[in-house]
């Protein structure tokens, strides 16, 4: 139960549909097409497309997308693997000759062909009631005749003002008189309205084909890029069967790899053996077993994850309770884990928009550029920002995630949701690089160990433990950050906090939905 007398937010409560991102504007644009009869996908797909202008710095047509859809909210989830490819020429063995040891985070070798345009078309296809041409409609007219830039979006621009100004093509499109704008802004990029409107007209063959496609080629190549017309025209969407696991009663759903939702489903598991709820949910030890499941969660991502198409992943040994058994038996309370040192390329934003509507037809779905402003390369002509995903590819023959020729990268963004006897309970996830295997089992654990509602559950302070360092929000208290510290935690503070969730739980019994948006974002959670 919230405490009025504190700072906070009220969960969100409908009988139809309900949305939820990390926009106000994005959600209210999901309702408007769930009044006009749309479907959650399509609702999903319009809210996505106008944050791709709005907020730039996280997603956008240059990005990736993932998604996980119950029709009707039972019996069999859908799976979409919306993500790009490596250009055909891109061998390990041509970065090496170079001594390219690793992928740039900006420039045109970190571009991946994006996969966002095809996958909505295929989802729209087969859960849509709408197509690209009415959807796209709220991002075009954002486009052409302008939005003003929201808070976070202002911080987040501010933030990476160096990068856009050394970008290509990144200043003309994204600054005003070369510097970021500022909170109550508005901005316009009529370039990429008329992008968005030959997509609307065309549908994918707009992007990867005709002259949006070879603009985008050609200011790759143009600036040492390998990327042909061919590899845009090749790239198509897959349909996925999901992953799961089940945490005390709850079936939780992710898609597969190379999406990296098992790292989520292993820490689940590897938790799963421990009774959290005898520790304070803001605890030294609440934080230390999160900390561990998840060092020991990305050492098996980092080691054994690849695109499948191009490398052997034993996923029943990874997601059996044997595996979770034997690490959890080696966690101490008083000390860590021996395990290698865990440095994952990249650690990217996003940005995620779960939407349910009236039929309980259910959309988890999250689209991305990566790093904020991707790859800070900005096509010519067409104003589309292209993400820099292939930036989580390793240099490194061998390994599971080596660049290939048309490999996919192992990913970073986790649609969630979870099952309760084959029937949807919450649609959710918890955006924002390497934290979201982190964020959603926070959040997650929040609601079945400590009974909070889907708002308290994102609210509470976070912590993510990456690259050696436990990184706490400001929100947890120097007690616990001092208690980390002498079992052995070496503790940071971040300047941005973690993650940014969204979330929508069903109740069968009472026909409501319940929401819950993310603080740390602009965004809200509304329904109808």
């Amino acid at each position: 139960m919230r405490n009025f007398h504190l700072a906070g937010r009220s969960t969100v409560h409908s009988l139809n549909g309900m949305a939820a991102s990390s926009h106000p504007q994005a959600t209210l644009t999901a309702i408007e097409v769930l009044k006009a009869g749309g479907t959650a996908a399509d609702a999903a797909v319009a809210a996505c497309a106008l944050q791709g202008v709005i907020e730039p710095q996280s997603t956008g047509i240059g990005g990736d997308c993932f998604a996980l859809i119950q029709p009707k909210g039972e019996g069999r989830v859908h799976s979409y693997n919306g993500s790009g490819r490596a250009p055909k020429a891109a061998t390990a063995e041509w970065y090496m000759e170079r001594k390219m040891y690793a992928i740039p985070t900006t420039g045109p070798h970190a571009v991946t062909v994006p996969g966002s345009i095809d996958a909505w078309a295929t989802i729209l296809k087969d859960h849509g009631k709408f197509g690209l041409d009415t959807l796209l409609q709220p991002a075009i007219k954002a486009a052409e005749e302008g939005y003003v830039v929201a808070p976070r979006v202002a911080f987040d621009w501010k933030n990476n003002l160096e990068k856009i100004r050394a970008g290509i093509n990144a200043p003309r499109y994204l600054l005003k008189n070369n510097e970021a704008p500022v909170a109550g802004d508005v901005m316009k990029q009529p370039e990429l309205g008329q992008t968005l409107r030959t997509i609307a007209r065309l549908g994918p063959d707009g992007f990867y084909k005709g002259y949006v496609a070879e603009d985008m080629v050609e200011t790759l190549r143009a600036n040492g890029g390998l990327h042909t017309m061919q590899d845009f025209a090749d790239h198509t969407t897959e349909r996925t069967t999901p992953l799961s696991t089940n945490y005390k009663g709850l079936d939780v759903w992710q898609c597969p790899p190379n999406g990296p939702g098992i790292t989520m489903l292993v820490m689940l598991n590897i938790l799963s053996n421990f009774d959290l709820a005898k520790y304070p949910p803001l605890s030294i030890e609440r934080f230390h077993l999160e900390a561990e499941a998840a060092r020991i969660a990305y050492l098996m991502r980092e080691q054994d994850i690849g695109d499948p198409a191009y490398v052997g992943i034993d996923i029943e040994r990874i997601l059996s309770k044997q595996f979770a058994a034997d690490w959890a038996a080696k966690i101490r309370m008083d000390a860590l884990v021996e395990l290698p040192d865990v440095k994952p390329p990249i650690n990217p934003e996003t940005v995620y928009i779960t939407v349910i509507d009236k039929d309980r037809n259910v959309c988890s779905f999250i689209n991305s550029v990566a790093h904020a402003f991707g790859s800070a390369v900005v096509s010519n002509k067409t104003g589309v920002v292209m993400q820099n995903r292939g930036a989580g590819f390793r240099v490194q023959p061998g390994h599971p995630n080596c660049i290939a020729p048309g490999k996919r990268p192992l990913h970073t963004i986790i649609p969630s949701m979870t099952t309760e006897n084959g029937r949807a309970k919450m649609s959710f996830a918890v955006m924002g690089g390497q934290y979201q295997p982190v964020g959603q089992t926070h959040v997650l654990t929040n609601m079945v160990d400590y009974g909070m509602d889907v708002q308290e559950a994102i609210d509470l302070p976070r912590g993510l433990h990456y690259e050696g360092v436990y990184g706490l929000e400001s929100g947890v208290s120097s007690e616990i950050a001092d208690g980390l510290a002498k079992i052995g935690h070496v503790i940071g503070r971040p300047v941005s906090p973690w993650g940014g969730a969204q979330a929508i739980w069903i109740d069968w019994e009472k026909g409501t939905l319940t929401g819950g948006s993310e603080p740390r974002k602009d965004g809200c959670a509304l329904g109808y």
